[in-house]
Parts: C-alpha cells; structure tokens; sequence
C-alpha cells in the first residue's frame, strides 16, 4: 500500500550522530529478505517480498510456516507490518552440513531468499525461517504518537521485534560501539544498524526525497 524506499546509507559514526536532534531508534539492519505482511480479522491474509519496492512477489503460502509467525493475533482490524525474512547462524550451517559442497550456500541471506520462494512449504518449514518486524504500515482504528509504541503494539500481537535502543545525537557513538560489541551474539545476520526518528509526526513532516525517506537513515559495518 506504501512504497518502500531504500535508505541513505553512511558508514560515519559522526555522520550518524549529525543526522537529527530529535529522539532516535537505533536498530539492527537485519540481513535478508523483507516481507509485507497484511493480517484480516487476526489471520495471516497475504505476505508479499519487497520486490522493486511498489510490487513484489506473494509469498503467503510460505510465511504461514515461518518459525515464529503468530498464526493468530488479538487484534481483529486490517494490519500491515514490515519486516525481515531472516535464518539464524545456528539452521544455516545444519542446513549446509546436510548438502554436498558444490551446493552448499554462501551465506544465510542467500538460503532464506531461496527458502522464502519455494514451492513447497514443507521446505520452508523444515529450514525454519524466522521474521523480525521492524515497521507498522497500518492499524486500522488505532493512532500511535511514537515507533516505539508502534513496535510494542506488534510485541503485544506476538511478533518478534527487531531490536533497538532509544538514542540521543550524544548516545549514539556509545550505542553505535554496544551494538558492534554484540554482533557475534546476535543469532542473526546484519550488514550494520538503522537509525529512524521516534517521533511520527515530526517524521511525516520531512517527507521523502525521489530515492530516500528523510526521517531514517542506514550504518553500514565497514567491509570485512
């Protein structure tokens, strides 16, 4: 129903702080395959791939056996979340191990994109794909002032949630080296962090420009 964009990309630290005054989420970037999840009436109603970011691919049949989909949310009005089709470290290399190494993957993105768009979802539940939400597209009826209630609406429904911590411009180099400091922790892969304004309001009031939305931008990890 909305477009996605992609984000302005920095790999500054500095820069990052410079981007705004206002209050900040500070996230993970997840490194995967992003879905578009439409819930009607508490059930799953269609699923669809980022795509070229106006059309994508429907892929409902397999986001019904992601590992921690809910199959059943409390709230009954229309839903449209976003979020990260992703494979943990852990079913990546299970997965692998099971296949000769001319076949094997390079990398979990590549196994979850290739998942996501089986035919057969009995492979996509055996490979046991996992989906972190990172944006609420829509909730009919019900207003939020910030993303981070937003975020903890969806927590509520019984989605996984990317996680974030609330920054400041001063916080954000602190944040920045906690969250490097955690990578090898993290069961997911990420290719750097992204920061968005808490405040929607303030957020929908700098638009967009004809590539980037003004109110997020990406950290990218410095090439290994």
């Amino acid at each position: 129903p909305i477009s996605m964009l992609s984000l302005d990309k920095t790999k500054s630290v500095d820069d990052l702080a410079a981007f705004t005054e206002q209050e900040c989420l500070l996230s993970w970037k997840l490194d995967g395959l992003t879905i578009v999840l439409t819930y009607e009436a508490g059930r799953l109603a269609k699923a669809v791939t980022r795509g070229n970011g106006t059309i994508g691919e429907v892929v409902t049949n397999n986001a019904r056996v992601f590992a921690n989909l809910p199959k059943q949310i409390p709230f009954l009005g229309r839903l449209v979340l976003r979020g990260e089709a992703v494979i943990r470290y852990v079913d990546f290399e299970r997965i692998n191990a099971e296949l000769p190494p001319e076949i094997q993957y390079k990398n979990p993105r590549n196994l979850c994109s290739g998942t996501v768009r089986q035919l057969n979802n009995e492979i996509t539940a055996s490979r046991k794909v996992h989906f972190c939400a990172f944006t609420l597209v829509e909730a009919a009826g019900r207003e939020f002032s910030k993303k981070s209630e937003e975020l903890a609406f969806l927590k509520e429904n019984g989605f996984e949630v990317v996680f974030f911590q609330k920054v400041t411009p001063q916080s954000i180099p602190q944040a920045v080296a906690w969250f490097e400091q955690e990578i090898p922790k993290n069961p997911y892969t990420t290719d750097g962090l992204v920061l968005t304004i808490d405040d929607i309001a303030y957020a929908k009031g700098l638009g967009e420009t004809s590539k980037f939305p003004r109110d997020s931008i990406a950290f990218k990890w410095q090439d290994e």
